[in-house]
């Protein structure tokens, strides 16, 4: 596929799912086209810049691993994104990378990585974000929490601080994350039963 065609599908790309699943499937079926959309995500002064994050956000939820070889462009190029409908699809993206680590463990993530997903989620949470980039953000903290043992009481203290501030859903969000951190604090605390 041409990369110019490419790029006239992204700029005329409607917020529907059905046009925005088609576009994703083409990016898998042609990953060739992985670098582009990468670059158009981080053009952040044209509109082509967020709908390209919709379908990378798609791309990524099916087919994580094209990602992997662009961590070094993907990471450092995040703050540049400061649009709502470009920062909820980058917060959805780094909750698949923290959950495949440490949940499905089918993908590794290098300590700067990490460290970097911290800063963003730490970021997104304090800087009055909408509820679902603060939502998926509480959540890859929350992974990230179970190697680094000061981000669960920090997210827990934002969490509890912003709650009144907040809407019901992020409210809901916060206490079900409050509440998978009592769990696993909980669980480490178990003494490993021997057997008899």
């Amino acid at each position: 596929m041409k990369i110019i065609s490419f790029q006239n599908q992204l700029s005329n790309l409607t917020p529907h799912k059905k046009a925005r699943l088609e576009i994703s499937e083409l990016v898998i079926s042609n990953p060739e086209l992985f670098p582009e959309l990468l670059k158009y995500c981080f053009q952040t002064e044209k509109e082509i810049s967020y709908k390209a994050v919709w379908i990378l956000e798609l791309v990524s939820e099916k087919k994580l691993s094209l990602l992997i070889p662009y961590y070094e462009l993907f990471f450092k190029n995040i703050p540049k994104v400061t649009k709502d409908q470009a920062l909820r699809p980058l917060s959805k993206i780094c909750l698949f990378l923290t959950e495949s680590h440490y949940k499905k463990r089918n993908i590794v993530l290098e300590s700067k990585y990490k460290e970097t997903i911290i800063e963003y989620c730490f970021d997104w949470l304090i800087s009055n974000q909408k509820v679902a980039t603060e939502a998926y953000a509480m959540r890859s903290l929350y992974y990230l929490g179970t190697e680094f043992e000061w981000i669960h009481p920090e997210l827990k203290i934002i969490i509890e601080q912003n709650t009144p501030l907040k809407t019901s859903a992020y409210g809901a969000r916060g206490r079900m994350t409050i509440e998978k951190i009592r769990k696993f604090q909980n669980k480490k605390k178990q003494p490993f039963s021997e057997a008899s």
